[in-house]
């Protein structure tokens, strides 16, 4: 008896560690605000062809595709998603377009496209075309160095040509060389909007915290540049330390939610390269408590109205807000 009573316990103890869905735990005061996930990926890797990306760490299968995601998603008031690159190849961009065109959930596709080849204007000029193309990411990935870029005319060029089309660059993976090519490509091309993504998930060093205070300090006033809080829980650097829950990340959110300001901050999910570390679920749940003390109207522009200002998406389903 003594032991079942331990179990119970030990039992009721873990229950209590993990995020409990809505209807398990009490309902707080945003529960009923949408959300746009800024930060989907998708692939096929049982296509002919495979797929140079098929998923992270935990997740099986090597397939994402949209009733996949929306499937998790639907239940925790994610209303919409937009398709991040997961792949450098270039038929993929339409490979994507033409997964998402007859599925409304995804109000759009963040491309691969590199500013700095000959044949990327043609290549924009095409994509641009389709109203669910909404920009282009490029940076520590793919082989790709944004850092040496930045210096690049033709590069500099190609970035114009984004943002007269009315287009967005997110970048992937920081660090502080990407943040610092970032603020001189926002200071050659002031009128592109810019996305830095999974900003939480960058952990400097202590050699690092003081350029990284800096470059947070010349990020700050530059509106055309926004952040993801995405990638929240992360493997801490270097010890590969995963740390569940909001208390452990609110002074990193509380820093980049006042360096960027209630109007230049995102949701974006990660699924499903966070898959293993930080499942949709409790990704959700950590922003929702974390909003959950803010106004009102403050969480709606991190959950949605931002990505509209920043995306420019265009609502496709009924319960779509905009």
């Amino acid at each position: 008896m003594n032991r079942i009573l331990s179990r119970r316990r030990f039992l009721g103890t873990a229950v209590a560690a993990v995020v409990l869905p809505k209807f398990l735990r009490a309902a707080l005061p945003n529960d009923d605000i949408p959300i746009i996930d800024t930060h989907v990926h998708l692939f096929d890797g049982n296509r002919p062809q495979g797929a140079p990306y098929k998923g992270g760490r935990k997740f099986v299968g090597g397939v994402a595709l949209p009733s996949m995601y929306a499937g998790i998603a639907r239940p925790l008031g994610v209303v919409g998603a937009l398709e991040i690159d997961a792949s450098p190849w270039l038929e993929d961009n339409l490979w994507v377009l033409e997964t998402i065109q007859p599925f409304p959930f995804f109000v759009g596709k963040i491309g691969n496209l590199q500013p700095e080849k000959p044949e990327f204007a043609a290549y924009l000029e095409r994509f641009a075309k389709n109203p669910l193309f909404r920009g282009i990411r490029y940076g520590n990935i793919w082989g790709y160095d944004l850092i040496t870029q930045a210096d690049n005319p033709t590069f500099i060029a190609g970035l114009k040509l984004l943002a007269q089309a009315n287009l967005v660059l997110d970048t992937a993976n920081p660090r502080i060389d990407l943040l610092r090519a970032v603020i001189k490509i926002s200071d050659a091309v002031p009128d592109l909007r810019i996305v830095i993504d999974h900003l939480p998930g960058f952990d400097p060093t202590p050699q690092e915290q003081a350029a990284y205070d800096e470059v947070l300090r010349e990020l700050a006033p530059r509106k055309q540049i926004s952040a993801k809080l995405s990638s929240i829980v992360h493997p801490a650097r270097p010890s590969g330390t995963i740390t569940p829950g909001l208390a452990a990340h609110r002074d990193r959110l509380d820093l980049l939610a006042g360096v960027f300001g209630e109007d230049r901050v995102l949701f974006g999910s990660d699924w499903p390269n966070a898959v293993g570390v930080s499942e949709l679920p409790d990704t959700v749940a950590l922003v929702r408590e974390y909003y959950s003390t803010k106004p009102r109207l403050v969480a709606e522009k991190y959950f949605w109205r931002n990505s509209l200002a920043t995306y420019r998406w265009a609502k496709r389903d009924a319960s779509q807000p905009g």
